[in-house]
């Protein structure tokens, strides 16, 4: 096995496979990157316990082969090189990285057979494709809301279901809600509602661009994502999603709009003083105005104002900051709305301004 490459082209993708493998792994397999050059092309794979990863780079073949090698090490080898191109080279179990035309620097690097590297699964549901900004708003507006909480594993990932005419992402930790749809008409076979880890989600959010379509399969215990060159999956997360809709409020008469910046900035500075074991802020709502304060401390205490559209009566909210911070961060829109009912205990409702796509709900604090 020997082909040369340009060293950027394939850093870029080995840093894909590294990302994939970067948790250690009980199998010793699994810490190495596959690699098959043939038809003046380089095969990489990479996975871990769940999530299984493909993809392709153009290579100049001179012999074909494969093997498979250590990722950490791999990976930080290509990153040495100040040459564009490097060649690699197999000698029984023996890896030789260098650069093209060059004898130093040298590295030597065993592998592993590829034999012992493990076949990925292949999807036995058709595909259906949707543009891919749309998935990735998706995943921005849900991903952050996964709960870290391993004993309620079914809220360890994001929901995922097609309903009517409809795709649906919902996220939840028990104490917030984050929902977002796409329009995609009748085009989308029907499947029954899966709960993806977030692993595969944020990959995609990092490598995928903004033009193309991206294209889904759905199994039973699988999903499977195409895009350009890369072929994503991974196992699902068994069990049964809380019944999201129970939880969006209805008839919420109370709102207020502000500016996004505006709120990410008070709350920025607010956070300051904030007791991190709590994280709690408050909400002072008023006719034309929202003061953002913390609570007094042995520190001391944080308060900042910001103009608001609102001409209702005075309430007050507890709410954990970072759960408010959080949803205005991944908004992109100038103006948002939070809507609310009369009490303080009851949750409450951030969405764009004028309404779009997504929301997110949030459960107050005791004050």
């Amino acid at each position: 096995m020997k082909f040369t490459c340009n060293k950027e082209v394939l850093l870029k993708e080995v840093s894909i496979a590294q990302e994939i493998i970067a948790s250690k792994n009980a199998i010793l397999i699994l810490s190495n990157i596959y690699l098959e050059a043939k038809n003046n092309k380089l095969i990489i794979k990479a996975k871990d316990m769940k999530v299984n990863f493909q993809t392709e780079v153009p290579v100049n073949v001179i012999e074909e082969g494969s093997t498979t090698v250590y990722g950490d090490k791999f990976f930080g080898i290509i990153g040495t090189f100040s040459n564009d191109e490097i060649e690699f080279s197999l000698k029984d179990t023996t890896v030789i990285i260098k650069p093209i035309n060059q004898k130093k620097p040298e590295y030597k690097l065993k592998s592993m057979a590829s034999e012992k590297f493990p076949e990925f699964p292949v999807s036995s549901s058709p595909f259906f494709e949707m543009p891919i900004k749309d998935f990735k708003e998706m995943i921005i507006q849900t991903v952050f809301a996964v709960s870290d909480d391993e004993t309620r594993y079914f809220m360890n990932g994001v929901f995922f279901e097609k309903s009517e005419d409809k795709l649906i992402m919902v996220a939840t930790d028990g104490r917030r809600l984050s929902y977002a749809q796409k329009i995609v008409g009748n085009k989308i076979n029907d499947f029954t509602g899966v709960i993806i880890p977030p692993k595969i989600l944020t990959t995609i959010i990092k490598k995928s661009g903004e033009e193309g379509l991206i294209n889904i399969s759905v199994n039973n215990n699988m999903i499977f994502i195409n895009f350009a060159s890369y072929q994503f999956s991974s196992l699902l997360i068994e069990g049964n999603f809380p019944n999201y809709k129970k939880v969006i409020p209805e008839n919420q008469d109370n709102s207020l709009v502000i500016k996004r910046e505006e709120m990410l900035n008070a709350l920025r500075r607010v956070s300051l003083m904030v007791e991190k074991k709590s994280h709690r802020i408050f909400l002072g709502i008023y006719p034309g105005r929202l003061t953002v304060y913390s609570e007094e401390s042995d520190i001391g205490s944080s308060e900042d104002e910001i103009p608001c559209k609102y001409d209702g009566d005075e309430l007050t909210l507890a709410l954990n900051y970072m759960y408010i911070e959080d949803p205005f961060k991944v908004m992109s829109e100038d103006e948002i709305r939070i809507r609310f009912f009369n009490e303080s205990k009851k949750a409450i409702m951030i969405e764009p301004s004028p309404q779009k796509d997504y929301f997110h709900i949030v459960m107050p604090m005791q004050s």
